[in-house]
């Protein structure tokens, strides 16, 4: 049986924490703040509930793992999981309505066509199965195991050119370029497109054409909802945790590395050393390095409003903004709020997160850049124009709106893809030290932060 401390409750910590108890070591879990689960937080007021990080779950299989590896236990048996269908509903500047189904890749390219005319939803279809080739050739190598030592090139399948196009130079092969090539440059796929990358904060104007294998696995997997809220899913990896002896202690931030024979020992906290036989780290700074541009955040506005949810509301509805490369100029480059921004909606139909039936939840959210904290009022200003965008589109909630919550959530670290720059190994330059989460392979996210926790569980082994 090794001592093994953990840096972070976040759900990355959470997650390697069982695993690594269920394999027989003593686990210690160092926490900084006074709860568990890191950005998968929840705000209750009033009888109001609402998901103060994601709001969505894919890949649900990760978690399918981790509750069959640590209690022989499908998931469902401790949360209630449903898939949300219909997946989404899109609105474009132009007015044009996009609604798709979940996991239906022949439903998908149907509502494209549909909505955008004959072609578009082979055009896209052709597109997402060249995803589907990234995914098959990043899938092992890039989620299920230890960093590859070499970060390894675009997978992406890029068509052959034509006509008077094979005489110029090839540009980088980024999804915009895909756009642009794949998808003729119309204004709602490319939109549609672009609305994936800016979801997981990268620029759609420069991440790899192996973005690709985001709509993919959303596609193909399909998104899931959790009763009561993402939230749940949290008290259920706690609870797990808990059950297999992992000690928390909450309010205790770790100030160093303890280090002796060349490798580490332990942890220092306000309370004196605390020796370990391996740490886990998922704290920049902590044995892990920040990245140097900060990934940028998400505005939420927490919705309680008066009226039951209208019948047939989309769970998840994206308003679009009218110029893709004007929203990721304003986001990445300028760094300033974009003003016509894609605004996420999730309105789910979760009696938990009311307090009755004549009641409504919903959360707000768009990518915003890094940078300075944004004033109480600026704040305030911007969720009155994202409103008055809904309401211009169609989406008038204000007549209803009993109460709103505004806030800025910590920066989105962007997921690990061919063709960019990996996160870090899980596997740390120095014996004894180990690194999970979001900034560590294979990088940000709900699902990725679960295949961290697997590998390196797998690293380390049983006691």
């Amino acid at each position: 049986m090794a001592r093994i401390i953990v840096i972070g409750a976040g759900m990355g910590g959470l997650a390697a924490a069982s695993r690594l108890g269920t394999l027989g070591h003593r686990v210690t879990v160092l926490e900084a703040a006074g709860t568990y689960g890191g950005q998968v937080g929840a705000y209750r007021r009033e009888g109001f509930g609402f998901d103060t990080g994601p709001g969505l779950l894919a890949l649900p299989a990760v978690y399918r793992d981790l509750a069959l590896k640590t209690g022989r236990e499908p998931l469902e048996q401790l949360v209630g999981l449903r898939p949300v269908d219909p997946e989404s509903r899109h609105v474009f500047a132009d007015g044009t309505e996009l609604v798709l189904p979940n996991a239906s890749r022949g439903g998908v390219g149907q509502a494209l066509d549909a909505a955008f005319g004959a072609g578009a939803g082979s055009r896209w279809n052709d597109v997402v199965n060249r995803g589907r080739t990234v995914w098959e050739a990043t899938r092992r190598p890039l989620l299920e195991e230890p960093r590859p030592a070499v970060d390894p090139v675009d997978p992406y399948p890029v068509p052959p050119r034509r006509g008077l196009s094979r005489l110029l130079p090839r540009g980088r092969h980024t999804l915009a370029e895909v756009a642009a090539r794949e998808l003729d440059g119309a204004s709602g796929p490319t939109a549609l497109l672009a609305e994936f990358a800016l979801r997981y904060g990268l620029n759609p104007l420069t991440a790899p054409a192996s973005a690709t294998v985001l709509p993919y696995m959303e596609q193909s997997f399909g998104v899931w909802y959790v009763d009561g809220g993402l939230r749940a899913l949290a008290d259920a990896v706690f609870a797990r945790c808990e059950a297999r002896g992992v000690e928390f202690r909450f309010d205790t931030p770790v100030r160093a590395l303890e280090r002796a024979g060349g490798r580490v020992t332990g942890v220092r906290t306000d309370e004196g050393v605390l020796a370990a036989d391996a740490v886990l780290s998922a704290v920049p700074g902590l044995g892990m390095v920040a990245p140097a541009e900060p990934a940028p955040g998400r505005f939420t506005v927490l919705l309680a409003l008066d009226g039951a949810r209208p019948a047939g509301t989309a769970h998840r509805t994206v308003l679009h903004g009218a110029d893709v490369a004007a929203e990721a100029r304003a986001v990445f480059a300028d760094r300033v709020l974009p003003e016509q921004p894609t605004i996420q909606l999730l309105r789910p139909d979760d009696p938990l997160l009311v307090p009755g039936a004549d009641f409504e939840s919903a959360v707000l959210t768009v990518t915003v850049p890094a940078g300075p904290e944004l004033t109480e009022a600026r704040q305030d200003a911007y969720a009155e124009q994202l409103l008055a965008r809904l309401a211009a589109a169609g989406i008038d909630l204000r007549e209803r709106l009993r109460w709103r919550e505004t806030r800025v959530t910590a920066s989105v670290p962007v997921p690990a893809l061919a063709g960019g720059q990996l996160a870090r190994a899980n596997r740390a330059g120095e014996p004894g030290l180990y690194l999970i989460g979001a900034h560590a392979h294979p990088g940000g996210g709900l699902a990725r932060v679960g295949m961290s926790a697997s590998i390196t569980a797998g690293l380390i082994g049983p006691a």
